[in-house]
């Protein structure tokens, strides 16, 4: 039976104020007969460019460029969350910056924050716009966040000139999302638990003993299996981020005590586990019911392990389940990481070091080196940690397979 991958998808077209907007009524068409249901919201500078009146008629459901009309207030997110795609197409540099900041002064800024859904941006400019630094440091910046960029097209532009910068033609973005759709559903039916994040262990009502993980390369991991299909249990620590995709299911811990019990209690269900928190060794032996205060001379803390959370799932690890572990180190890297997977029985283990720069806690970027059980090395260069992220989730499907 011939798959179609975009019948009865929810796609959420937005269009912002270029030129190229007269091609979003080609994409919308186009969307509409590949058996999609399109709603489309519009930027107030996009209306100079196609009117609303066109795209309603060809979506059949109204078009959004206010947050508020005389019927009341349009509802932005729900608008996010009832989309499995949103497409901003086009996608212009003015637009581009924004959304890398979290501007949101219209109606696709504001639904873009709100949305949980996989986002593709079809960028549209000049050519020495869409060559300016401070455009390429926007985009590199959306994809660090998830996003993916269509393609540019190169050829002749509003300006005259010739060059990169159109935007990728409707039939090309259909494409585009329809290759997204069938490769990105090799995890459909597993679950996966990953945890992320540091640990606190609290000392007193105030203090704590932690780490500086941010929780990002985690939550990429999690973002893209939830995009492949996976149902994600995620264990995150204290940290501000913040899952955006519709099958991740988020359990906030603090420290190591509660994310041992969130993971074993996920884990005997679980396909696969990734265990990319930095969880704290060791806690303070005592907890102070108040503010420890200070006193004379030197104060002396005893501390006490934590329970291993990896190696308790690689003891109880069942055939079939894979167990994926990280090793952060800052020398005898190799032979640390390989001591490690062997000890906590690890089906491959995720080396990186600090010693690389752009590599370990709060960057956007990674360097990592898998290490697989059977011996198998795997040494990859410097990348955002979106795309370190795809590269663990292919090692997983590897395995699995």
């Amino acid at each position: 039976m011939e798959q179609i991958p975009l019948k009865g998808k929810k796609i959420l077209l937005g269009i912002t104020g270029s030129i190229a907007a007269y091609k979003a009524a080609f994409l919308t068409r186009l969307f509409i007969k590949a058996g999609a249901d399109v709603k489309i919201v519009m930027s107030q500078s996009a209306k100079d460019f196609i009117s609303p009146l066109t795209l309603s008629t060809l979506s059949k459901n109204p078009v959004l460029s206010d947050v508020s009309s005389e019927e009341g207030w349009n509802n932005h997110v729900e608008m996010g969350l009832w989309a499995d795609a949103l497409v901003i197409a086009p996608a212009t540099a003015n637009t581009m910056a924004k959304l890398a900041n979290g501007l949101c002064d219209n109606m696709v800024g504001a639904t873009y924050l709100s949305a949980r859904c996989p986002v593709f941006l079809a960028p549209a400019m000049d050519v020495d716009m869409w060559h300016h630094p401070s455009t390429q440091s926007n985009i590199k910046k959306l994809e660090m966040y998830g996003n993916s960029i269509i393609p540019v097209g190169v050829g002749e532009l509003a300006s005259g000139l010739e060059g990169e910068g159109r935007m990728a033609e409707p039939e090309d973005i259909i494409e585009y999302l329809s290759d997204f759709f069938i490769s990105k559903q090799d995890f459909q039916g597993k679950e996966v638990v990953v945890t992320a994040g540091p640990t606190y262990e609290a000392l007193d009502p105030v203090r704590f003993i932690g780490n500086h993980s941010s929780g990002k390369m985690g939550m990429s991991i999690a973002e893209e299996l939830a995009q492949r299909g996976a149902k994600v249990h995620l264990v995150l620590g204290p940290s501000k981020l913040s899952p955006k995709h519709p099958n991740i299911e988020l359990t906030r811990v603090m420290s190591a005590e509660e994310m041992f019990q969130a993971a074993t209690k996920f884990f005997p269900r679980c396909h696969a586990a990734v265990m990319a928190a930095a969880v704290a060794d060791y806690r303070p032996a005592t907890f102070s019911d108040t503010k420890i205060k200070k006193k004379e001379g030197d104060m002396h803390i005893e501390l006490e392990r934590t329970k291993d959370i990896a190696a308790h799932l690689g003891q109880i690890k069942k055939d079939g389940q894979i167990l994926v572990g990280f090793a952060l180190e800052t020398n005898r890297e190799m032979e640390n990481a390989q001591r490690k997977l062997k000890k906590k029985n690890f089906d491959f283990i995720v080396l990186n070091s600090l010693k690389d720069k752009g590599a370990g806690f709060k960057h956007d970027t990674n360097k990592i080196t898998i290490v697989r059980k059977d011996n198998i090395i795997r040494k990859f260069e410097l990348k955002s940690k979106k795309d370190v992220a795809t590269d663990i989730v292919n090692e997983l499907l590897e395995i699995q397979n």
